[in-house]
């Protein structure tokens, strides 16, 4: 189902002392928002328990940097990221990520928990400007190849800086 909320070019900013908090089940359905999560969503709490985290996915966000977020926490590694994400009135914010697997005491993944905080300035004019470049190489390629082709100006980029994806993150 597509998201039926048109973006805008308005944007919210996250306060310095903001923190996001939000829980997935194993499919990335909600289980838990704070009040800040669903203040800047715009959406009430019984809206968002329940339905996918992507309800707040901005058509911006190129495909790649969800299916490397995916890859990392599905093998139970933290993952950081700049997201440009989608309110319900159709404003946006951008936020610094740190999603990780939660774990039961025997070491199974059973959920994933996400923190997000106020962006540098810097590192959303980076990521926004390599967002801009993945996404306009997706959609060229078109559904079929779209994240591969994303993936490889990201790949690019990492091998022409010398870094790991978490490396340039927390650089910017």
């Amino acid at each position: 189902m597509k998201n039926p909320v048109t973006p805008t070019k308005v944007e919210k900013v996250m306060r310095e002392d903001d923190f996001i908090v939000s829980k997935t089940d194993l499919k990335g359905r909600i289980t838990y928002g704070n009040r800040i999560f669903i203040e800047f969503s715009g959406y009430e709490e019984r809206e968002l328990v329940g339905a996918q985290h992507n309800i707040i996915r901005h058509p911006d966000m190129p495909r790649a940097v969800f299916k490397l977020l995916w890859d990392s926490i599905q093998n139970k590694r933290e993952c950081n990221a700049y997201v440009k994400n989608l309110a319900k009135d159709g404003s946006f914010y951008w936020v610094f990520a740190n999603v990780t697997p939660s774990f039961d005491r025997d070491g199974h993944v059973i959920g994933y928990f996400s923190v997000r905080r106020k962006p540098r300035a810097s590192g959303v004019k980076t990521a926004g400007d390599l967002y801009r470049a993945m996404l306009e190489a997706e959609q060229q390629a078109g559904a079929r190849d779209a994240i591969a082709a994303s993936t490889k100006i990201l790949t690019d980029l990492l091998a022409e800086k010398g870094m790991s994806y978490d490396e340039l993150v927390l650089a910017i």
